[in-house]
């Protein structure tokens, strides 16, 4: 089944290289692009994508009004170049399907939207990983898994805590990718996580993190 997706971004250029990514994949097509927000949200009604990308910074309305706007409609993950907290939290908070700096590269950008049509949020690693390094211990102990890691499994929760993707994981680890992806999804089973942010957020509140 083909992913049918819709760019949002005022830059051309922009759009011409997600486009390119996006299209060069076997189940995924762009069906539409918009260079400003209120056209995003009248051709994604008409349309009907399945995903939206959208920048936050558009003319006429903004990424995360365009968000609010479609949530509940279609999946929208934001893709920027401004890397800040108060953008990551609005758009989650108004139901974004993910959020991505430009700079993570194609492989993430793929993902992102292979999460957002499985049901999961993809947060670009370098912002979880600030943001889970906030984390304080909690006051009450987090539940052991009912199922111990492996001392691999437990290496890669340790790698996807510090922002690593599966393909970087693969490499370090020299392993493929689809390996990773299958000790990935045994962690958030053991742990109880539904995405690889809730397996770092379980690294970082567990003390596993050294």
């Amino acid at each position: 089944m083909t992913t049918r997706i819709l760019l949002a971004d005022d830059q051309e250029d922009v759009r011409i290289g997600f486009r390119l990514i996006l299209d060069a994949q076997p189940d995924m097509t762009v069906v539409a692009e918009a260079a400003d927000g209120r056209s995003a949200v009248e051709q994604a009604r008409h349309l009907r994508p399945d995903v939206v990308l959208a920048d936050i910074r558009m003319p006429r309305l903004d990424g995360l009004k365009v968000t609010r706007l479609l949530a509940g409609e279609t999946r929208v993950i934001v893709v920027t170049t401004f890397d800040l907290d108060e953008y990551v939290h609005a758009a989650l908070r108004d139901g974004a399907c993910g959020f991505l700096l430009k700079r993570s590269g194609p492989a993430l950008l793929v993902e992102a939207v292979r999460a957002a049509m499985a049901g999961d949020t993809l947060i670009s690693p370098q912002i979880t990983v600030r943001l889970l390094r906030r984390l304080r211990v909690p006051a009450e102990p987090v539940p052991s898994p009912a199922e111990p890691l492996t001392a691999r499994e437990l290496e890669i929760a340790r790698l996807v805590a510090h922002g690593g993707t599966n393909a970087d994981i693969a490499a370090e680890l020299v392993i493929s990718p689809g390996t990773v992806k299958t000790h990935i999804a045994n962690i958030q089973r053991k742990v109880g996580a539904a995405n690889r942010v809730g397996i770092a957020a379980w690294a970082w509140s567990t003390g596993q993190m050294g």
